[in-house]
């Protein structure tokens, strides 16, 4: 079985410490801002100059009011998150064209601070769902000087073409404003984090805009730009990308707007940005009329990345329970160039389990949409259950990560680590670690104690397999040395190769939490906690594990 993961990069120069080196002090503007840094493959989100590991809780889409908030924050304090994602509309801080109202922000981001907890501000522009139903009246109802795309037939399509100046102005300066004003309440403090530019960009129906504007352009030669990044040579779309040009032709134009609007926040306020994906397909061919075409899906990365370098992420929205399908998706968006950062995943309880494999795979970000009490239930596609019993899967792990969240990032940053949740068979899964002498194998129907083969229960089956619950994650932090944290488990770990070692111990297992960045130690696992691998039931635990031969 493949195991989404892997190694993530050899330890650096203070590896071989668990407290390894913090990092420096912000010395300029540019290194105080949240950003992203990136070395050995790794990648690092900076909040007030240390590794951050963002345990975010995003809102429904229509909790963007003060009167929504108070049934906001008593759903992220429930979930444990450090982070809140939550849209700002165009249409709430433009109602009339050049006239702004910043109250509804004013109150957001006091309250935030009230309840200590950082922001993810989500830009709703002209693109939500590919949609403009977030930009005001006087942009939505004004195709005149608004124009729509057009389908290959002349048809007027529901989306706002991305070709069209008068949108791009109206848009970049709505954006700019706002974050000009977030610089002038939060500068100092950072509450705001990070910033979403538009949501879920693209079109579904028609691939591309057939307007004659675009179609003008689609005739022409493609950019250089783009040529030289994905080193192909000089023609048009179509002689350069053949059946594929209709969708990078949509890929392109859609992300250069999205740059444009981010470089006039940027220029404002340059926290860290990044673009959200409404996915397709993860491991076959997808018909582009299918999915949003244009939007940074995984085949046009390398085209948003050349369009749109303002962007630090580009980060897929997961609504797929199958945990291949999942996996794919992860393992997609997991690249030296781009940090993994799950901004937007289903909150049905099956989806709770790819935490592990996210942040063992050195993600950056978690987050599970609709975490609030205002009543909505997005079921189908993500959970049925409402209020606290659609949080409780997601606040089990958060709870255990909160306390351990920035340790956890800066070991991901300066260590290898690998993450495997439970697949959808209940299969064993077997993680090679990395270029260490050591295996691990993660199973999913073993008792606590003993085995399963034993059949002690009288063939009663145990009580996690039906449940797509469970994972781990495990960071090395010297060569027979891990730090392990996983729910719904067996954790067993073995040689590569026995060579001529006799047999496997543990040297010590210590469960424990972290202070000032140093372990300390609340236990010792032994007798019958280790006689049968490491068992992890419903709640998750953090332990220290020392390995040995005899």
């Amino acid at each position: 079985m493949r195991i989404f993961g892997g190694l993530i990069g050899m330890a650096l120069a203070c590896a071989a410490s668990l407290t390894a080196c913090a990092p420096h002090a912000p010395s300029s503007e540019k290194d105080a801002l949240p950003h992203f840094v990136t070395q050995n493959g790794r990648h690092a989100f900076i909040v007030d100059g240390q590794p951050f590991l963002m345990l975010g809780a995003q809102a429904n889409n229509s909790s963007n009011y003060p009167s929504a908030l108070p049934k906001v924050w008593p759903a992220v304090e429930a979930l444990h998150a450090n982070t809140l994602e939550i849209p700002v509309a165009w249409e709430q801080i433009e109602p009339s064209e050049g006239q702004f109202d910043f109250s509804y922000v004013d109150t957001l981001v006091a309250q935030a601070r009230e309840h200590n907890v950082r922001l993810v501000l989500l830009w709703f522009g002209a693109y939500k769902n590919t949609g403009p139903n977030y930009a005001p009246g006087w942009v939505k109802v004004n195709n005149q000087r608004f124009p729509r795309m057009m389908d290959a037939s002349g048809g007027i399509v529901y989306a706002l073409s991305p070709h069209i100046q008068a949108t791009l102005d109206a848009d970049s300066r709505a954006f700019a404003a706002l974050m000009r004003h977030v610089r002038s309440i939060d500068g100092a403090l950072h509450t705001v984090i990070m910033v979403q530019v538009e949501n879920e960009t693209g079109v579904y129906g028609p691939v591309r805009d057939f307007s004659p504007a675009a179609q003008a352009l689609f005739d022409a030669q493609a950019p250089a730009a783009l040529l030289a990044a994905l080193h192909k040579p000089p023609g048009t779309w179509t002689q350069v990308f053949g059946r594929d040009a209709d969708e990078f032709f949509a890929a392109w134009h859609m992300a250069r707007y999205v740059e444009q609007v981010a470089q006039a926040g940027h220029r404002e306020y340059a926290l860290p940005m990044y673009a959200n994906a409404a996915l397709r397909d993860p491991v076959n061919y997808q018909d582009p009329h299918s999915f949003a075409s244009g939007g940074p899906t995984w085949d046009v990365i390398e085209i948003w990345k050349a369009a749109a370098p303002t962007l630090s992420v580009l980060a897929p929205d997961v609504y797929e329970r199958a945990y291949p399908v999942a996996s794919a998706h992860f393992a997609r968006y997991t690249r030296a160039d781009n940090p993994l950062m799950i901004v937007e995943i289903g909150n049905d309880p099956a989806y709770a389990r790819y935490m592990f494999a996210v942040f063992g795979a050195g993600g950056v970000g978690f987050a599970p949409f609709g975490m609030d009490y205002t009543g909505y239930s997005n079921y189908p596609l993500g959970a049925s259950a409402e209020g606290e019993a659609r949080i409780a899967p997601f606040a089990q792990l958060f709870e255990v990560m909160a306390p351990v969240a920035r340790d956890w990032a800066r070991i991901a940053y300066e260590h290898p680590t690998w993450g495997v949740a439970k697949p959808d068979d209940n299969a064993d899964q077997e993680i090679a670690l990395g270029d260490s002498r050591w295996k691990a194998t993660v199973e999913y129907d073993e008792w606590a104690f003993g085995f399963a083969r034993w059949n002690m229960a009288h063939d009663e089956p145990p009580p996690n397999l039906a449940k797509r619950s469970g994972g781990a994650m495990i960071a090395q932090l010297a060569p027979d040395e891990y730090l392990l944290i996983a729910q719904n488990a067996r954790v067993s770990f073995a040689l590569k190769d026995a060579g001529g070692a006799n047999g496997v111990i543990f040297d010590r297992v210590e469960e424990g939490r972290f202070e000032r960045g140093q372990w300390v130690m609340d236990r010792v696992w032994n007798g019958d906690q280790t006689d049968y691998g490491l068992n992890f039931s419903d709640q998750p635990r953090v332990l220290r594990v020392k390995l040995a031969t005899y």
